[in-house]
């Protein structure tokens, strides 16, 4: 049986601490494809805006499918901050 996470193995990794500002960072605003995230982001976006805060928005074609390695790269390259809209 194959897994559909693709994981090997289980890895614990210490959590990042957020920043203590948002001064100066890009936001990756990440819409997982689940209905009404959109409107999710939306909003945010325009909050950061109002705040002077760079963003940039990106999105997976489902909210079945695991974001591609590309994606994610593409995310840590140009953002420092992500936020993931699960619109649940």
């Amino acid at each position: 049986m194959r897994d559909p996470t693709a994981e090997t193995g289980s890895q614990r990794r210490p959590r990042t601490p957020p920043p203590a500002s948002l001064e100066g960072a890009t936001v990756a605003l990440l819409d997982i494809g689940k209905l009404r995230g959109s409107e999710y982001i939306d909003r945010l976006q325009a909050r950061l805006d109002e705040r002077g805060i760079a963003s940039r928005r990106y999105r997976k074609p489902t909210p079945s499918r695991v974001a591609s390695t590309a994606l994610l790269q593409q995310i840590a390259a140009e953002a420092q901050v992500a936020v993931v809209a699960l619109a649940d």
